[in-house]
């Protein structure tokens, strides 16, 4: 079932409410700000990976301000355990028994920072919280708040004293966004806005966690065409038999794909998928996910290159060949 135009139009007034109330903070970076939005909308989580001081972390701070949400920021190091992340049960002298003490993954927003510098063991404690929006302690099950959206940062620069997330860390990330410098123009614009204090102080809630709920409900019902499906799976079966692909994309990744295209079509008012959204979003989807040959790696193959090279060569099926 499709959802109605009167509903279209509130995910498309939601988008664009935080959009442009994230916009007062993050200077134009409209497209990443998107990008974003669209994992919001469909559930997901995402990897920010850039250099310091772009903005990743404002960019987090006013999403959670736009919607009214918790907001917990991890500050990842070496020496973090698992147990810093998820939360420990404490003996309650007063009651006799084990209470549970939430560790900062407990929240509607979390930024987990410079993700890469905690220990593979301590990466691993948010793979469940992720996944399946819960976390295990002490053999005792404890559901995440709703909505849920882990967003995380890492230095793509900087290497030493870092972990490189393994496969199954990053597969849980729903898209890798870039941000970037500023423009010239947004650059000299934030220099102003800053003068006296940070925009951020001033971002105001614009949405309920109801209204994104139901626009979250709403995403789900947008209609995808069969071929639309048959070109997700093309596109994801050509990086599994790329040459210069160690290992392809994962079935998740399918998924990642089907959903944020649903999403886009969403924000763009329409109720339906075409294949233009599949290739504006194949590459913050899947390119994460593909790990290049070492003959490749030597060769400086960029993943990126290689799915903007699949969206070219792989055919819409259905559609004609240009004349």
């Amino acid at each position: 079932m499709k959802p109605s135009a009167a509903t279209l139009a509130l995910v498309q007034a939601l988008a664009q409410k935080i959009s442009e109330n994230v916009s007062r903070v993050i200077l134009g970076k409209h497209a990443e700000i998107q990008l974003v939005l669209t994992a919001l909308l469909c559930q997901g989580h995402v990897l920010i990976e850039d250099v310091p001081g772009v903005g990743k972390t404002m960019l987090a701070r006013a999403i959670a301000k736009s919607l009214g949400c918790s907001f917990k920021r991890i500050q990842f190091t070496p020496d973090m355990l698992p147990s810093d992340v998820t939360g420990v049960s404490m003996f309650n002298q007063k009651t006799r028994e084990f209470e549970y003490r939430p560790g900062p993954i407990v929240a509607q927003i979390v930024l987990t920072d410079e993700i890469n510098r905690a220990t593979p063991k301590t990466q691993s404690a948010l793979l469940e919280a992720m996944e399946e929006r819960q976390v295990t302690v002490d053999g005792v099950t404890y559901p995440m708040p709703h909505p849920f959206l882990v967003l995380a940062t890492q230095n793509p620069i900087e290497y030493e004293g870092t972990f490189p997330l393994p496969e199954a860390q990053l597969d849980r990330f729903i898209l890798r966004a870039h941000l970037g410098y500023p423009a010239n123009k947004d650059e000299s614009a934030m220099l102003d806005a800053q003068q006296h204090q940070h925009p951020i102080h001033d971002t105001a809630q614009v949405v309920t966690a109801d209204e994104l709920t139901e626009a979250q409900r709403a995403v789900k019902e947008i209609y995808v065409d069969a071929r639309v499906k048959e070109y997700i799976l093309a596109l994801v079966e050509a990086t599994r038999k790329h040459p210069d692909i160690y290992l392809g994309a994962s079935p998740r990744g399918s998924l990642a794909l089907y959903k944020t295209a649903q999403a886009r079509a969403a924000i763009e008012n329409r109720d339906y998928v075409i294949p233009d959204d599949i290739k504006l979003l194949a590459e913050p989807t899947l390119a994460h996910r593909i790990i290049v040959s070492p003959a490749a790696r030597l060769k400086n193959v960029d993943p990126r290159a290689v799915i903007q090279e699949l969206t070219s060569s792989v055919a819409v099926p259905g559609s004609r060949a240009a004349s």
